[in-house]
């Protein structure tokens, strides 16, 4: 080994290369956030989206109508059955999701027949990051369908 050499990093070395991380990391951890933001809300959506089909599912194997009811004011979805209106079962919905019908003054209920087919239903879906989705329930089928809205 020679008189001069080295066996480590100047302290200007470590300050750059701690600054180039640093930066990357400022960067990349916005996205991150974004993207955890929406997949959560596309979960949410998915969750509500489901909640509908299983209503229709327990509509046909029970072979008596069954209502979903959204309630804003409860942020929960409410599934009954049959014409005593019993309860079956209630969903919350995350706070960061506004759902209204559209348009904004039909009901906020859709109904499941036995055969399947609905009384039909439209719901726009306002999520985290001005994001607008649309679920829809298919009134001759009862078939239930989300995407992204047309903005």
């Amino acid at each position: 080994m020679t008189r001069g050499a080295r066996n480590g990093f100047t302290l200007i070395e470590l300050a750059v290369t701690l600054m180039v991380l640093a930066l990357a990391a400022a960067v990349v951890v916005p996205g991150i956030g974004r993207s955890i933001e929406s997949v959560r809300a596309r979960a949410e959506i998915s969750g509500f989206a489901a909640y509908l089909r299983a209503a229709r599912e327990q509509a046909i194997t029970r072979g008596e109508a069954h209502a979903v009811r959204v309630d804003q004011a409860s942020r929960s979805l409410v599934l009954t059955a049959g014409d005593s209106g019993a309860v079956r079962s209630s969903r919350s919905f995350n706070y960061l999701l506004a759902i209204q019908p559209d348009p904004p003054e039909a009901a906020a209920v859709v109904m499941f027949a036995p055969l399947g087919f609905s009384n039909g239903a439209t719901f726009r879906i306002l999520a985290p990051g001005n994001r607008h989705w649309v679920v829809t329930v298919d009134p001759l089928t009862g078939r239930v369908s989300s995407r992204p809205a047309d903005s």
